[in-house]
């Protein structure tokens, strides 16, 4: 199998990298900026089409995995012709070019199509993105399905894990980098999401592949739980102070863009047709706390 993996230097990206090349994958990992440590490194900007066929005709991949995005929420408010060229006009021109080759397609999306009139949303509820972030995502959503009807929408949330190629910090890592320090933070407890460990959502998503799963799936961790009390498991979990951690509204951070107070993702789809299950929040942060010791050592 040959799979490209754009994005390949993210969070999600990085890790697919290393669990596809444990499958015996042949694995091209496409960047822009930052060159991957692992796989055959392919130079790709998605928004550049050209640059999109020309790497498509080289690399001939059996399976394409869209990971690459502008996923800084307040950027894409304040930028929006930015966040429209890398997010939407990127996933047009990746789901083209699998169209073309005739490969199977997994975008990788988000929680934020979602408002918060209720929680768990199911893959088939409807959609109503509050921030431009989400309207890109969900348009780059439909016009992956329009041009590759067999692909695999797979919505997630609060991706958190060991560090990526690219080095940027993730929410859990920065929380346990100011525990670490006994520095106190504030956390809202009014936000709800479904917060997902990298690891556990390459493997997901690799079993995606090889079972060729088409249609909307829920890909995410099985706890809906709070940003405090995520922060607070955390903490726990690595015996550091939770006193540190400070209850707020979420109306007391001065973002750009509005967030759902609810985008929690319900996963019975997932749990019913995948062989690989999505961790509870203990087990994902217990999973978390192993890998982070061994890169240590």
């Amino acid at each position: 199998m040959r799979l490209l993996i754009t994005g390949a230097s993210g969070l999600l990206g990085s890790k697919l990298v290393n669990v596809a090349l444990t499958k015996n994958i042949e694995v091209y990992a496409g960047y822009n900026k930052n060159m991957p440590n692992f796989g055959i490194p392919v130079l790709l900007d998605v928004s550049d089409k050209n640059q999109v066929k020309k790497t498509f005709e080289l690399v001939k991949p059996d399976v394409v995995v869209h990971a690459a995005s502008l996923v800084d929420v307040d950027k894409c408010e304040l930028d929006p012709t930015i966040a429209w060229k890398i997010n939407v006009d990127g996933a047009i021109n990746i789901a083209n070019s699998v169209a073309k080759m005739g490969c199977f397609l997994v975008y990788v999306s988000t929680d934020y199509v979602f408002s918060s009139k209720k929680c768990l949303h199911k893959e088939y509820d409807r959609t109503k993105p509050i921030n431009y972030y989400g309207v890109t995502k969900l348009k780059a959503e439909q016009a992956s399905l329009h041009l590759v009807p067999l692909c695999c929408i797979a919505r997630t949330s609060v991706i958190y894990g060991t560090a990526s190629t690219a080095g940027k910090i993730n929410f859990a890592l920065w929380i346990l980098e100011k525990l670490k320090k006994g520095e106190k933070i504030q956390i809202a407890t009014d936000q709800y999401n479904s917060p997902t460990l990298n690891t556990n959502l390459a493997d997901m998503i690799i079993d995606v592949i090889e079972q060729r799963l088409s249609g909307i799936f829920n890909l995410c961790g099985a706890s809906r739980v709070s940003r405090y009390n995520f922060a607070i498991s955390l903490a726990n979990t690595f015996d550091l102070a939770a006193h540190l951690i400070e209850p707020v509204s979420a109306s007391s951070f001065n973002w750009t863009a509005k967030r759902p107070m609810d985008s929690s993702l319900d996963v019975s789809k997932t749990q019913q047709l995948l062989r690989v299950k999505p961790l509870s929040l203990h087990n994902a942060l217990a999973t978390l706390k192993t890998e982070l010791t061994k890169s240590e050592k």
